[in-house]
Formats: structure tokens, C-alpha cells, sequence
């Protein structure tokens, strides 16, 4: 929308805290020295005024004129005479004046001088206690953006030094996070319990089914319903089986052993080669070396479930590309397929549990992408999705390439 349909105005850019802290500091420090400066010149004046009597008396005598002295007015001047033009008269109230004036101008004139480099200095002053003083909430930040990107809540701000506000702040936050953790982490817990509590009674349920289908003993009308069970209970179990690997992925923190994106992307469509040839899907792969640190049974759960996607979310007859390599820092393993016209404003939704997009598989869980993102995440990678043109989806996943001689994952344990 333009700004004017919406009404909204671009923000104007503003100072940093630092930089309005220091232009207050400024301006109030200059306004109190020019109170200051005027306050002292009226009183350098008072003063001078007050003791106006210790530089110019107070009763100033002239000495009398001789009338011996006197010249004659009758007397011609001499022509060889030479005559001296007295100097102007300056009276002591003037002299004081003049006096006064000069004092106060050569004082006004300093203080100004004076007060202009303290502004100065302030100013320095301000602008480095502002950063001292801002320092810490600065580390505050970082740590917060830094735990707001990572997919753990262990990460504590733990601020030390005065208990003044800004520790507040940092035990505040930490105290939130500990109640968020624990939440998460009960919520997972349940998850991986329940679903691990739930195997044993489907694979009893299956071992129940299967053993009479194969001995013959189900009636000839009974078994399609047999099968039907059968199918569903192998969706169960596909189920629960991707809500524990989703449990894991959110919850674990990654073993650092090396592995090769390019490995696991081969491996993945090894496993999916028969699945694809049966629903008319040709994969090209296109792997180059990858390396990076991570769990190997999670980053091999990241490729299969993309490829699976690429395989399931298809038309017979179709193709699915993936592709591994480096690019900078960065080893990616991107998989594309063809398939349905896909709406942009609906791909971020694809990453949410339980969502199939536009058409819905009887074999599709509806978390292959929702753990995709989870175990991208715990190894600080980031996923993204976008649509083709004529169909089909193209998901990459980029985790931080392994460097020669690294050990880790931000040097875990």
C-alpha cells in the first residue's frame, strides 16, 4: 500500500540513547555556566561599584592659580615662543568608568572562552560515562538477540557488577527465561513420553493383525477392514515417530562429530529411490562437498524428510533436484521438486506442525518441514522456501560450514 492509503509515516531517524543522554548533558551544563557567568559578571560590577572609592578619591584638590603668574593680556605674545596645547581633561569618574569597562569586558571575554572549552569537555565527558554507563544494557541486548535467534532457552544474560537497574533488568529477563524453559521442556517431555508410551500398544495392535492376516484365519470379507486397520496403524506409527524426532531436534543440543551434507543427501535418496520410481519421480542429484558438525542421525533426518517431501508432494511423471555445496561460511543441501502451483503468503505456514498444504496424503505425517526447521535450528542454520513458477516448491537448508581443524558447534561440549 502507498503511505498515503495507509496513513503511516516513515520514522524519522533519530539519536541513539547515548547521543541524547550527551546532548542533554551538554545543553544543561552550557545553560547553568551561562547562569553562572552572568551571575558572576553582575557580581564583579557590584563589587567595583562598592569599592569605587579605593581608585578614585573621594575629594580630588587642584592646586591655586599665582597671580604673579599670571600674563599679561596687554602683552604681545613673542614670536619666538613656542606654545604647548594642553592635553583633554579626563575626569576620575570617567577614568573609572573607562576602568570599569575594560575589567568587565576582559572578564566577560574569558568566562566565555572558559565556559566554551568545559561545554567541550562535558560533552567528551558525557559521551564516554553514556557509554560506560550503557555498556552493559548493551550486553543485554546482544544477549537477548542472540538467544531470540538460537532455538534454546539455556542461555542466561547472568550480569554482574552494581545492583542498580540494569541488573534488574538482566535478572528479570533471566527469570523469564528460566519459566519459559521449564514450560518448554515439560511440554516437550510429555511429547517424547506419550509418543514412546504409545509404540507398545500399536505394535501390539499391528502384531494382533498381521499374525491371523498371515496364517489365513481372517474371512475373505473381513479383510479389507484388516487392511484398513493395518494402513492406519502404520500411520500411527509414522506419526509418533516424527513427533519424537521432532521432540529431539527441539530439545537436544547436536553431538559435534563431522559429517558431509553431500553424504547424507546421497544417503537420503538411497533410501527413497523405490518410493520414487514407484510413484514416477525422477531425482537428479547434484552433490558436492558439504562439510559440517552436527548429530548424524539428525542432519540424515533433514534430508530425508526433504527429499520425502519433494517425492510426496509431486505429480507422476515429475522431478526432484537435490543439490549440495558450500557458499562462503555456509554448506547448504537444497532439494526443489515440481508439483502444485503453491500461493508465497501460504510457504510459511508448510513449516507449521500438521500442515500438508493444498493437497493432502494419506502416508503424510504433516511435520516433515515442522522438523526440518527444528533440527536446522538447534545446529544454527536457517531454512528457507520459496515456490516455483510453474509448480512445485525448492527448500534449502544452510548450517555453518565445518572449517579445517573445526571441532564444533559454537564450541560445545
Amino acid at each position: 500500500m502507498s503511505r498515503a492509503r495507509t496513513g503511516r509515516r516513515t520514522p524519522r531517524p533519530r539519536l541513539p540513547l547515548r547521543g541524547r543522554l550527551t546532548l542533554v548533558t551538554t545543553v544543561v551544563f552550557a545553560l547553568l555556566g551561562c547562569g553562572l557567568l552572568v551571575l558572576n559578571w553582575l557580581s564583579s560590577r557590584q563589587l567595583i561599584e562598592d569599592n569605587r572609592y579605593l581608585i578614585v578619591p573621594a575629594l580630588v584638590t587642584t592646586p591655586a592659580e599665582n597671580p604673579a603668574t599670571r600674563p599679561d593680556p596687554l602683552e604681545l605674545p613673542d614670536p619666538s615662543a613656542t606654545f604647548e596645547v594642553p592635553a583633554a581633561t579626563v575626569t576620575p569618574a570617567e577614568s573609572f568608568e573607562a576602568f570599569q569597562r575594560s575589567v568587565l569586558g576582559d572578564l566577560l571575554a574569558r568566562s566565555l572562552l572558559l565556559l566554551l572549552v568545559f561545554t567541550a569537555l562535558a560533552a567528551l565527558l558525557a559521551w564516554w560515562a553514556g557509554r560506560r554507563s550503557l555498556l552493559r544494557l548493551t550486553q543485554v541486548t546482544a544477549a537477548a538477540r542472540r538467544i531470540g535467534s538460537g532455538s534454546t532457552l539455556d542461555e542466561r544474560l547472568a550480569l554482574t557488577g552494581p545492583h542498580d537497574e540494569v541488573r534488574e533488568l538482566g535478572d528479570t529477563f533471566d527469570a523469564m527465561l528460566d519459566r519459559l524453559d521449564r514450560s518448554f521442556t515439560a511440554q516437550r517431555r510429555f511429547t517424547a513420553h506419550a509418543s514412546h508410551e504409545l509404540r507398545t500398544p500399536l505394535t501390539l495392535q499391528r502384531t494382533a493383525l498381521e499374525i491371523p492376516l498371515a496364517q489365513g484365519r481372517v474371512p475373505a470379507d473381513l479383510r479389507p477392514d484388516v487392511q484398513r486397520a493395518l494402513d492406519a496403524n502404520a500411520r500411527t506409527e509414522r506419526l509418533i515417530a516424527a513427533l519424537l524426532t521432532l521432540a529431539r531436534g527441539e530439545s537436544e543440543r547436536p553431538a559435534p562429530y563431522p559429517a558431509d551434507l553431500a553424504d547424507v543427501a546421497g544417503a537420503a535418496v538411497g533410501d527413497l529411490a523405490e518410493e520414487a520410481r514407484a510413484a514416477g519421480i525422477r531425482i537428479t542429484a547434484d552433490t558436492r562437498p558439504a562439510p559440517v558438525t552436527g548429530d548424524l542421525s539428525l542432519l540424515h533426518q533433514i534430508a530425508l524428510n526433504l527429499v520425502a517431501n519433494a517425492v510426496r508432494h509431486n505429480h507422476r511423471g515429475g522431478t526432484a533436484t537435490v543439490t549440495t555445496g558450500t557458499v562462503g561460511d555456509r554448506a547448504f543441501v537444497e532439494v526443489g521438486n515440481t508439483g502444485p502451483v503453491l500461493d508465497p503468503a501460504e510457504v510459511p505456514e508448510l513449516f507449521e506442525p500438521f500442515r500438508r498444504g493444498t493437497e493432502r496424503r494419506a502416508d503424510g505425517t504433516g511435520l516433515g518441514l515442522a522438523v526440518v526447521r527444528a533440527i536446522t535450528a538447534t545446529h544454527h542454520g536457517e531454512v528457507t522456501a520459496a515456490p516455483r513458477p510453474h509448480g512445485g516448491l525448492t527448500v534449502r537448508v544452510e548450517l555453518p560450514r565445518r572449517t579445517p581443524g573445526g571441532t564444533d558447534l559454537d564450541d560445545a561440549p
